[in-house]
C-alpha cells in the first residue's frame, strides 16, 4: 500500500464514526435524534464509504505504478550496460581493423606481393569486403576515393548497431520508468486529499452543533469532488 492513506485507516474512522453516534444516542435525554441528525450522519457515512473505496484503489494503483517504474529503470540500466559493452567491443574491432589495414598498406608500399596477399587473407571477414571494394577504386590513382576502407559503405561493425539499439532501448525504458514514477506520485498525492476528507468528516462528527458539521462536510465534499476529478484524469494501473 502506498504512503498517504490506507483502507484500514478509513475503516477505523468509519468504526469510530459509528461508535461515536451510538454513544451520543445513549446519552440523549428522552428524545430520538432529529431528521437533520440522521441526514448528516448518513452523508458522513456515504462520504467515508467513498473515501474507503478511493483510498484502496489509489493505494493499489500507486503500488503498481511504483513497481512498474522500478522494473523499467532496471531494464534501462541493464540495456545501458549492454550498450556500453557493445561500444567497447566496437572500438576494439575498429582498432584491430586499422592495425590490419596498416600492415597491408605497409606490405603494398614495400612491393611485397606475398606479404600483401597474406595480410589481406588475414583481415577480419567483415572487414575484407570493404577493403576489396576500396582497392577496386584504385585509391592510389583515384583522388576521389575514400581515405581508407573504413569510409566505404561495405564497412560494418555489428557491435556498433547493437550499441545503438541497446542505448535506444535504455532511453525508452528510462523514460517509461520516469513516467510511471510520476503517475505513482500522482496517486500518492491523491491519497493526501482523501486523508483531508477523512480528517474533516472525522472531526465534524464530534461537533454537537449541526451547522458546524454541515460546514465541515461541505468542505470535505468539495475536496472529495476534486479528488474524484483527478482520479478520473489518471491512467489505470499497469497490467
Amino acid at each position: 500500500m502506498a504512503e498517504g492513506l490506507s483502507a484500514s485507516e478509513v475503516g477505523k474512522e468509519i468504526a469510530e464514526h459509528r461508535e461515536h453516534h451510538e454513544h451520543a444516542r445513549q446519552h440523549e435525554h428522552d428524545h430520538r435524534p432529529g431528521g437533520h441528525d440522521w441526514t448528516i450522519t448518513i452523508i458522513e457515512a456515504v462520504i467515508l464509504s467513498i473515501v474507503a473505496l478511493l483510498a484502496a484503489w489509489s493505494g493499489y494503483s500507486a503500488a503498481k505504478w511504483s513497481t512498474h517504474s522500478s522494473l523499467s529503470l532496471a531494464k534501462a540500466s541493464a540495456a545501458r550496460t549492454k550498450g556500453s559493452v557493445a561500444e567497447i567491443q566496437a572500438t576494439q574491432i575498429r582498432t584491430l581493423d586499422s592495425v590490419s589495414f596498416n600492415a597491408a598498406e605497409t606490405a603494398y608500399e614495400s612491393h611485397n606481393a606475398k606479404l600483401f596477399a597474406l595480410t589481406i587473407r588475414r583481415l577480419r571477414p567483415g572487414y575484407r569486403p570493404a577493403v576489396e571494394a576500396w582497392l577496386a577504386l584504385h585509391p592510389l590513382k583515384n583522388p576521389s576515393a575514400p581515405p581508407d576502407p573504413s569510409y566505404m559503405p561495405q564497412y560494418h561493425i555489428p557491435q556498433e548497431a547493437q550499441a545503438r539499439a541497446s542505448n535506444a532501448a535504455a532511453d525508452a525504458s528510462f523514460t517509461a520508468g520516469q513516467v510511471a514514477a510520476d503517475r505513482a506520485d500522482s496517486y500518492v498525492r491523491l491519497t493526501v486529499l482523501l486523508a483531508a476528507v477523512l480528517f474533516l468528516v472525522g472531526i465534524g462528527s464530534r461537533f454537537p452543533v449541526p451547522i458546524a458539521r454541515y460546514g465541515l462536510i461541505s468542505v470535505a465534499a468539495v475536496i472529495l469532488v476534486v479528488a474524484v476529478v483527478q482520479l478520473l484524469g489518471l491512467p489505470g494501473p499497469p497490467s
